[in-house]
Order: C-alpha cells, then sequence, then structure tokens
C-alpha cells in the first residue's frame, strides 16, 4: 500500500478471501422474502454514488482514507459515547487525518479511517473530533486486514451495524484498474432490530418485518444489462453482480459508499442512477440474529501477563508478555496498540498501569500490569 490520503492499495485486498466481504455470491440463492423487502425498500428507488469529485454545500463527497506507515506514532483516543463497545488506543491516526465532509465536516458521521501499511491493521473513528495533540470520538474500532476479525456479537463499531467502513468503499484506484473484488457498503432508511454476518449490531427504527436487518446483502440481478454504461461505471455494477452490496447504517436509500477522489467524473456516476432498487434480490438471510437468538460463548482467556521486571528508571525497556487463547485480536493499551504475537516492548518515563485486551466474537477479556518508574 502506497502513503498518504487516499493512496492507492497496490493491489492489495483487505482480509483473506475466504472474507464474506470478499465473497463471489453471484450464485448464492435468493430470499425467499425477495421481492417484500425491495417493494418496502421502493422499487423505482434509483442507485445514489455517495461519493464522487470536488465538493457539494462546502464539503467534499465519501468517506475518505488515509494510510500510514511505521513512523506514524500512536495518538490518544478518548471516547465521549460508546466505548465500552470500542477498541481502546493508542492508535497511528494522526490528527491531521481527513474527517468525513472534509473540509467542512459539519455535524455528519465524521468518519476517520486509517490504515498501518507496516502492520496491516485497519482503525476506524466515529465522531470524530480533534483534541490538541489527542482525539475525541464517540467509537473506535481496529480490523485486523490479515484476518476474519469478528466483532463482539451486539458490539457496533465506527458504523452502525459493527462492520469495518473501508472495506465497503468503491475506491478510484480499483476502478481506474478495471475490478472490484469486494462487495460494497450501502445504506437503507429503515432497518430491524436484526443482524446477518459480517455485521454484529443493530440500530433498529422499523417494526416492519420487511424492514432490512443490518447486513442484509442485495445482488445486482445477473440479467441486467451493464453494456451501455462507462468502464468505470461497469466495473462498480459488475461487482454488484459479483459481491453485491452490504447494509452498514441507516441512511438514505440505495445510497452506495465510496472515498472522495477529484478523479471522479461526478456526471457519469450519475448514470447510476438508472439502476433501481427492483433491478436488485435480497442474497438469503442466513444466519439471521434476532435478540432471541445471539450467539453466546467463551470470551478469550488470558493465562498470564507478565513484565520482564515491574521496576526501572525511567526510559528503560520492559517487555510485556502474555499467554492468551480464543482471541480474535488484541491490543495493549497505553502505548502499544493492536498487536500480533505474544509480546511487545515499551519504554515508560512515568509508572504506568498497563491493560491487556483479549477480544472475540463473545466479548472482552482483560489483565493488567504495573510498572514502576524510579
Amino acid at each position: 500500500m502506497s502513503l498518504g490520503q487516499g493512496a492507492s492499495l497496490g493491489g492489495f485486498l483487505p482480509f483473506p478471501a475466504d472474507s464474506l466481504w470478499n465473497t463471489d455470491i453471484s450464485s448464492a440463492p435468493v430470499d425467499p422474502n425477495s421481492t417484500a423487502i425491495i417493494n418496502f425498500i421502493g422499487s423505482s428507488v434509483g442507485v445514489h454514488p455517495d461519493f464522487g469529485a470536488g465538493q457539494y454545500n462546502g464539503s467534499s463527497i465519501g468517506i475518505p482514507y488515509l494510510i500510514v506507515g511505521a513512523p506514524q506514532p500512536p495518538v490518544i483516543i478518548n471516547f465521549t459515547a460508546y466505548g465500552d463497545e470500542s477498541d481502546p488506543g493508542p492508535m497511528p491516526i494522526p490528527v491531521t487525518a481527513d474527517i468525513e465532509g472534509y473540509p467542512n465536516p459539519g455535524t455528519g458521521d465524521r468518519h476517520v479511517l486509517v490504515l498501518d501499511n507496516s502492520n496491516c491493521f485497519l482503525y476506524e473513528l466515529y465522531s470524530s473530533y480533534v483534541n490538541g495533540s489527542t482525539w475525541n470520538a464517540a467509537s473506535a474500532a481496529v480490523w485486523d486486514l490479515l484476518s476474519n476479525e469478528q466483532r463482539p456479537y451486539t458490539w457496533t463499531s465506527a458504523d452502525a451495524a459493527g462492520l469495518p467502513i473501508f472495506p465497503g468503499l468503491a475506491r478510484y484506484d480499483e476502478v481506474a484498474a478495471g475490478q472490484i473484488s469486494h462487495a460494497l457498503r450501502f445504506t437503507l432508511q429503515n432497518s430491524q432490530a436484526a443482524f446477518i454476518p459480517p455485521a454484529s449490531h443493530w440500530a433498529a427504527n422499523s417494526s416492519n418485518s420487511n424492514a432490512a436487518p443490518m447486513g442484509m446483502r442485495l445482488r445486482l440481478k445477473a440479467s441486467f444489462d451493464v453494456s451501455g454504461f462507462s468502464a468505470a461505471n461497469q466495473a462498480i455494477l459488475n461487482a454488484l453482480k459479483k459481491y453485491g452490496m452490504i447494509m452498514a447504517d441507516n441512511g438514505s436509500n440505495m445510497y452506495i459508499s465510496g472515498a472522495p477522489d477529484d478523479r471522479w467524473d461526478n456526471s457519469d456516476l450519475h448514470n447510476l442512477g438508472q439502476v433501481t432498487a427492483a433491478d436488485f434480490e435480497v442474497i438469503q438471510m442466513t444466519p439471521l440474529y434476532t435478540q432471541s437468538n445471539v450467539p453466546s460463548g467463551a470470551a478469550p482467556q488470558i493465562t498470564s501477563f507478565t513484565a520482564s521486571t515491574n521496576s526501572i528508571s525511567a526510559g528503560t525497556q520492559v517487555t510485556l508478555s502474555w499467554q492468551i487463547s480464543g482471541a480474535s485480536y488484541v491490543i495493549v493499551s497505553p502505548d502499544a496498540g493492536a498487536l500480533r504475537g505474544t509480546s511487545v516492548i515499551v519504554a515508560p518515563t512515568q509508572s504506568t498501569t498497563y491493560t491487556l485486551c483479549a477480544t472475540n466474537a463473545f466479548g472482552r477479556t482483560t489483565a493488567t500490569i504495573s510498572i514502576t518508574v524510579q
């Protein structure tokens, strides 16, 4: 992955090939209730690309992302709302990163997305505000781009559905290369209290049985003729046939998410409005989780969390080590952040209590250890 705001991924595909984001669903069965769901959305509602070039009402169009490298230092995240369902910092998110809606983010979702190309982790913030050298955010999530990480069931993320945002964006670099190899993110006005993997959370605003659950996937019908569209739009439409689009948040109907880029042709993108909800079908919704059948299981088990020494002079290196079973990902806070492996070296300048967070689909387990600086 290249470095910079909106930089190219150089062909890198987030998450493994068998990720639900990257799975070919062109032959997946149609849900028996597909027609009723499409009619509830509104069969004549056109697709709207919620991304493009330039600005609209003084704000950029789309959800921006930044790629950083090893030199980017970790930054503290202060939580203002969903801290109990968030991954703790620090995170390598510079305070200069573009906020969704830049240069005038306003009071919208204010997402911030950062990929670390040295460690292959994705960091996402929601309702983000710079606070000096730190960030204030309503929620934050870390995603291991090399594994099929699952957030704890019923937990949110920087997205209402508990999903990562970045892998569902339409990006100019992949469209220009002629192929999108993953599902896209989209929104609908109404959702019910249910979710389908890879989603983990609902944000219900409707009790109608035809309202979408979070994680519902629509697929553009194989019979839809894309030949009259530009090469760029064909790349998007063909992805919708092969990978579909995943319902990720409440919002305007049939709005597809993408990253802002001044190379987009906005007039051409608007031609996607000729594609309507009636041109899609709902992929079979299984497993469907509601309040009555959310899976339960064991949170990770931390067998040990130790330090090579518990008392040091300022700046001396200390190795923190751990043994864990059943974890999808591990975070050490403060200083270290998201990690792979079973140890990390820290060098505290003042007495510090370190917290080890081990998380899987069923919850989070923590352990602490204190280092005294003489």
